[in-house]
């Protein structure tokens, strides 16, 4: 009695699919009441298209000619192009085709590259549809898509690709109620990994698939306005300037200040003298000056920043592309090391966008392989509906005598009659002759409470089917007829679907945590599937859905805040997954996300590394930096560990650059001021030449990777540089002095390269020390600890000191015009100081970056916005340590309550019936 009680009290669950929807205003509501089967007229439809405009993605084509120019602009650049237009003017040629050369190959290689990764305007037009059936004058005619209007009927079938945002209106073609109503495949739109059922009333989306149902719809919105519409003005108004750009530029500044400031007054103080030692300055004097200080200048530069940085992240381009990682932005390489949250879309990302059997529910006696087969007897032979090919794929897997069936031709078994899926009884029925028991028996398969209905209730069946929906997950009765009876049936078990998490998603989302990158879940499915797909995934299940991002009452503090806190987000539509990347950004952090569909390309086209999956979409592909060829996540940890082994190789030249250029402009400045001396300029040339040379093969050198995203933390670096620069001037004039006063060696002061009386040494010793000691620097800026931690590859170290045994021997044995001859002593001595110094230039940076914090930097330059920082920071980490120690404490009573009652249940088990 109690258990009638119970089944007549077990109801099924109705849990809402939440669906994004919207108000139309009143003046577009008035346009849709447009008569079904006769359509609007020709005359409606020429004034719909004047207001509304055509039914097409627009697209805005950037100037070719504008956009090469552009990459002409950046502080070194408009350095190089101050050193171009000043050797022309002096009439240096060499050195004017040199930099001029220079400056339009770094130009070609930046508009190629770009050129070839934004076409995703182009994708997303390419998903409408070409044609639409549609009434116009009373007929039903076949138009082009690009000419449907708000208010137009369409009409909508097996196959179609909907042409533009439309409602339902539950009629078919001849004007009849219809029977089914809609299953429309919008994954590729917002992420949901099931067929939708769209009944009248309901909004259908433009480039969405009808899977099943015909009905007429009337156009709501058309091109720029319709869903996919909107995704693609998201695309068209993000084009912001890269991270490492932005970089560069800030390197680029500080160089071109203190190379300007050192040059002008070193061109005013050259003046000055030939000034005081001519009566009249003639225009040959000022070009001779001009000419001296264009040389310090190009020297000084460091036009090799750009070429070593590109060839060193082309390097690890090419060893992702080995890994299936295709990268399409070259920047990009860079900034993958400095991502430290990773958005990730859900539906075929991080699962595979396959509807899979999951754990049933099994009535006793029965095995999951009885529930196969079964399941499999009840199925529509060659059905391309999901479910039925979920249900049939798992069948021929897990049960033996299915593997090689085709159809119901199955060995001992023979389906007499077969009732296939109606969408009135929703159930399938198969009346079954088994040979081996010699009896007939019937098998239905079909929806949960259809099913329960059909055995007369079952109230265990029911909280078990409660339980699965409340995880997101499909369910599906089966039942067969009783033994000796075709009319009483009994349950079999319930079989769960759910689109399940790729086999290295869960191990890809644990590695990047462990190497500091949150991963964060951002899908249009619905909540309850993005909780259990987080659960199974190893995430923690704090997924909000999009209401959380649409907070009136929140500011963007609060909303960025809440994106930082929260594991992902549900129910979302691409505007808000492009809120989520660009308010993460705002918080200051480099923001990766991977995607697959149209609903991601905006948020993969914002984030500052978008990363396009297997098997995506045209639109996804173009709007991403990077493309994965190779199912699955895997690789995101190679493109991860590759990028920050690029990046530190980069940052390690950096530092080296900024180091030299800064040692070569304090000392050149003040031994030209202060003793009036100078070197030859083909010197400083062959200096800047050679060096920079060598350094390109810093892209295959040996990185220590780190364990947490990258920062180039700029104050750190050009402080260092600085710091390291003052050292290198230092050893020089300890060099200058030393050969002067101690060695007797003439330091030829005020005298010209022609002049006879020059000796000529002093410069040749000078030159050695300014080219080998910055030089050895590299050894030491290579990592962050000491140089013995992580040694330089072979390769490298050969190609550094190549080069400065090369300037050795030239010093030792002199080149006519170009050195003079110091003999072996000095020569290998004065590389043996400087391979000795970077070991002491070692030290210092690691005491620097040991030192460096903040809050130092607070007390450097205490500015009240940097003091309000530290202060958020410090009361951060207090609340942070609070809100930890009680999370502690939480888990140890859950803990300690779940231990007791085990016991408890225990105890009960092995009390006496």
């Amino acid at each position: 009695m109690g258990e009638k009680t119970d089944e007549k009290e077990a109801q099924f669950e109705d849990h809402q699919h939440v669906e994004v929807s919207e108000e139309l205003p009143p003046e577009l509501e008035a346009l849709l009441q447009t008569e079904p089967l006769k359509g609007l007229t020709d005359a409606e439809v020429v004034e719909r298209t004047e207001r509304f405009g055509k039914n097409e993605i627009s697209e805005k084509k950037t100037n070719p000619i504008l956009k090469f120019l552009s990459y002409f602009t950046g502080a070194i650049a408009y350095l190089i192009e101050l050193a171009f237009i000043l050797s022309g003017v002096v009439e240096d040629w060499i050195d004017f085709g040199i930099i001029g050369g220079l400056l339009v190959i770094n130009a070609l290689i930046g508009f190629i590259e770009e050129s070839k990764a934004d076409a995703a305007l182009d994708a997303l037009k390419n998903t409408l549809a070409l044609k639409s059936r549609v009434f116009r004058d009373g007929r039903l005619q076949e138009i082009e898509s690009s000419g449907l209007v708000p208010g137009d009927i369409v009409a909508v079938r097996l196959g179609d690709i909907i042409p533009a945002d439309g409602r339902l209106l539950g009629i078919s073609v001849d004007g009849s109620e219809s029977e089914v109503n809609l299953q429309v495949d919008q994954s590729a739109l917002t992420g949901e990994s099931l067929p939708v059922e769209k009944k009248r009333g309901d909004t259908i989306y433009s480039s969405s698939i009808c899977k099943q149902g015909q009905m007429l719809a009337v156009v709501t919105k058309t091109g720029a306005n319709t869903f996919i519409g909107r995704a693609a003005n998201l695309i068209s108004i993000t084009n912001e300037q890269g991270h490492f750009q932005k970089i560069v530029n800030q390197i680029g500044n500080f160089l071109v200040v203190i190379t300007l400031t050192m040059v002008v007054i070193i061109f005013i103080y050259l003046i000055l003298r030939r000034k005081a030692e001519v009566d009249h300055l003639s225009k040959t004097d000022v070009f001779d000056v001009l000419r001296d200080v264009l040389v310090l200048t190009v020297a000084a530069i460091p036009v090799g920043l750009p070429t070593v940085m590109s060839v060193t992240m082309a390097v690890g381009a090419k060893q992702l592309a080995a890994k299936q990682v295709i990268v399409k932005r070259l920047t990009a390489v860079e900034e993958m090391a400095s991502v430290s949250v990773l958005c990730s879309d859900k539906t075929g990302t991080l699962t595979l966008n396959k509807l899979t059997f999951d754990e049933p529910y099994l009535k006793p006696g029965y095995t999951k392989e009885d529930l196969l087969l079964y399941s499999y007897l009840a199925s529509e032979p060659g059905a391309n509906d999901p479910i039925e090919m979920a249900v049939r794929t798992a069948a021929k897997r897990d049960v033996p005598l299915l593997a090689d069936c085709t159809g119901h031709t199955i060995p001992g078994f023979k389906v007499a009659s077969f009732v296939p899926f109606n969408p009135a009884t929703k159930l399938t029925q198969a009346t079954v002759v088994d040979h081996h028991a010699g009896e007939t028996f019937r098998v239905a398969k079909g929806a949960p409470q259809v099913i329960v209905k059909l055995v007369g209730g079952d109230a265990e069946a029911t909280h078990a089917v409660n339980l699965l929906a409340r995880r997101g997950l499909r369910a599906l009765g089966v039942a067969r007829t009783v033994p000796g009876s075709l009319d009483d049936w009994q349950l079999i078990g319930m079989i769960s679907l759910l689109d399940p998490p790729r086999p290295d998603s869960a191990e890809t989302i644990r590695r990047c945590e462990e190497m500091g990158v949150v991963v964060k879940m951002v899908t249009g499915d619905q909540l309850i599937i993005a909780k259990e797909v987080a659960a199974r995934l190893g995430m923690s299940r704090a997924i909000l859905d999009a209401n959380s991002l649409t907070d009136p009452d929140a500011t963007d503090a609060q909303l960025a805040d809440r994106c930082l806190h929260a594991d992902g987000f549900a129910q979302v539509i691409p505007e808000h997954k492009y809120r989520v990347v660009e308010l993460l950004q705002s918080k200051g952090l480099l923001v990766g996300m991977t995607g697959d569909g149209v609903n991601d390309a905006p948020a993969l086209k914002k984030a500052n590394v978008g990363i396009a999956v297997h098997d995506c979409t045209d639109a996804a592909r173009s709007a991403a930096d990077i493309v994965l060829l190779a199912p699955g996540l895997s690789t995101i940890v190679d493109g991860i560990l590759t990028s920050r082994a690029i990046f530190q190789r980069m940052r390690s030249y950096a530092l080296y650059r900024i180091t030299s250029t800064v040692h070569f402009l304090i000392f050149f400045f003040i031994i030209t001021l202060a003793f009036r001396w100078q070197m030859k300029a083909i010197l400083l040339i062959f200096i800047a030449v050679l060096n920079d040379a060598a350094t390109l093969v810093i892209s295959v050198d040996n990185a220590q990777i780190s364990r947490h995203p990258d920062k180039w933390r700029i104050g750190q670096l050009i402080s260092l540089s600085v710091i390291l620069g003052c050292f290198l001037t230092a050893l020089s004039f300890a060099v200058f002095f030393v050969a002067r006063d101690v060695f007797h060696i003439p330091d030829d002061a005020g005298k010209q390269s022609e002049d006879d009386t020059k000796d000529g040494r002093m410069e040749t010793i000078i030159y050695l020390n300014v080219s080998s000691a910055p030089h050895f620097t590299i050894f030491s800026t290579r990592l962050a600890g000491f140089f013995w931690e992580n040694l330089p590859s072979l390769t490298f170290t050969a190609a550094i000191l190549a080069t400065q045994v090369f300037a050795m021997f030239i010093s030792i044995f002199g080149i006519k015009n170009l050195t003079t001859a110091i003999g072996g002593g000095w020569g290998v001595s004065l590389l043996a100081i400087s391979l000795a110094y970077f070991v002491v230039l070692d030290a210092v940076k690691v005491f620097v970056f040991r030192m460096w914090s903040f809050e130092l930097t607070v007390k450097l330059w205490p500015t009240r916005a940097r003091k309000e920082r530290l202060r958020h920071k410090k009361e951060r980490l207090i609340v942070e340590e609070r809100v930890g120690r009680n999370v502690a404490r939480v888990r140890a009573v859950s803990k300690a309550i779940y231990a007791a009652n085990a016991f408890a249940k225990a105890g009960r088990r092995e009390l006496p019936r």
